[in-house]
């Protein structure tokens, strides 16, 4: 029953499942979320259906009760209703592929939306890889992400910068940062061999052969630096580890896992690592602070400490 509820909560056109199932749910799925709810309610009172649905009559509390927990600017009811929208998939085009890129989705009848000049969106089933060379070509990544290029070019001086992507993961946003500040002096690390083993196999598709890259536990203090000295970048990236509740469209599992609890302890980590990171900036040097929450402690609290003690 679990499952007929969320394909019902997630359909918005006919289903096939639930016009051979729940015929009545399938000529409703249209309807908002919370005429949705209410319709379940009301067949729950009739006995037509499950009766153990909670009580309550908030749809959106009953998803996600932490909305004081949201960060600023984040619109709370149409966050929730966004969980119920399976996203789509972006890809960045990397400089000096646009047209070539565009030519080849187009030969190939794929189906894609322009975010921007360089920024694509594709529905969730598209076999890209069949189509395009993935990271040297274009780079699978969230538009999110791909956003902070907007901090990254008013940094375009000429200059050969010195930078460091703290918690580099596989690569992606070192990719795009080489992309626009060209030519760097870039140092790459990462707690985990395994994905840094992902990250040097994209950088070579992507033709970046000019870095170091270091595994480093930045959570415990014998290991940070890389090696470096003091104030020696111009710009760290940090992708600090977080709650992923931005992404929990594509993970909405974690919303059955999640407790409120858990924020404090991916805190603690986020202070530890840009405690650790900062006095490796330069004077007159850039802090990326990154996350992809959607709570205030992640986020703008967390700058605002940084900010204070530093």
């Amino acid at each position: 029953m679990r499952i007929l509820t969320g394909l019902f909560f997630c359909s918005q056109a006919n289903n096939e499942v639930l016009e051979f199932i729940k015929p009545a749910w399938n000529k409703m799925v249209a309807i908002s979320l919370e005429e949705k709810w209410m319709f379940l309610k009301r067949e729950a009172l009739s006995g037509n259906d499950d009766d153990s649905l909670p009580a309550s009559d908030d749809f959106f509390s009953l998803v996600f009760p932490w909305e004081a927990l949201l960060s600023d600017g984040i619109h709370y009811t149409d966050f929730v209703r966004s969980l119920f929208i399976q996203p789509d998939f972006f890809a960045r085009i990397r400089p000096g592929y646009k047209n070539q890129v565009k030519d080849k989705l187009i030969s190939r009848s794929v189906p894609f939306g322009i975010i921007r000049e360089d920024s694509l969106s594709f529905n969730n089933t598209t076999q890209l890889s069949d189509v395009v060379e993935l990271d040297k070509e274009v780079v699978i990544q969230d538009d999110s992400s791909q956003r902070i290029a907007d901090f990254l070019k008013p940094l375009r001086t000429g200059k050969m910068l010195k930078v460091w992507d703290c918690c580099a993961g596989s690569g992606g946003k070192s990719i795009l940062v080489k992309d626009i500040l060209g030519e760097i002096e870039l140092t790459v690390s990462d707690i985990r061999e395994s994905i840094l083993i992902n990250l040097r196999k994209r950088f070579s598709t992507a033709g970046i052969k000019e870095y170091r890259s270091h595994l480093i536990d930045l959570t415990k203090p014998a290991s940070q630096g890389s090696g470096y000295s003091a104030g020696a970048f111009d710009l760290v990236i940090c992708d600090v580890p977080c709650s992923g509740s931005g992404t929990w469209a594509r993970t909405p599992e974690q919303l059955y896992f999640w407790s409120e609890t858990k924020i404090l302890s991916y805190v603690q980590t986020q202070e530890r690592i840009t405690s650790r990171i900062i006095p490796y900036i330069k004077k007159g040097g850039y802090l990326l602070y990154i996350t992809c929450s959607v709570f205030k402690e992640e986020n703008e609290n967390r700058v605002n400490s940084i900010m204070q003690q530093f």
